[in-house]
């Protein structure tokens, strides 16, 4: 078998790691970073990559609907000065609920991202 020598720069840390891992294996450090290289993706690892893809999908989705929601919420209260002003003390009122409502509305699209 014909072989090549690697140079691998790490942190002193690293190399700790590295050192206490092929301890517990009772492997040399190369053997160990070779055999981890080496393994494939068995079945749990491939359910957790899909996982984790979904999750990244369902965040993103997410974060997508706080700002539809809080870009909405704040046209609400943009109005509500304009509605004080207009209707006195009755806006004040009036304008209360609105707010609750696109708060209410948010809340529902924040968790039906989820």
């Amino acid at each position: 078998m014909k072989t090549e020598r690697v140079t691998l720069l790490t942190t002193p840390e690293f190399k700790a790691f590295l050192a206490e891992e092929a301890r517990r294996e009772n492997v040399s450090v190369a053997e160990l970073v070779r055999s981890r290289c080496e393994r494939r993706a068995g079945d749990d690892e491939a359910v957790l990559a899909a996982l984790s893809e979904q999750l990244q999908a369902a965040v993103a989705q997410a974060r997508r609907a706080l700002r539809e929601g809080l870009a909405e919420a704040q046209q609400v209260l943009a109005t509500l000065p304009s509605r004080h002003v207009e209707a006195g003390s009755a806006g004040q009122r009036a304008a209360a609920s609105p707010s609750k409502a696109a708060a209410r509305k948010a809340a529902r699209r924040a968790g039906a991202a989820t």
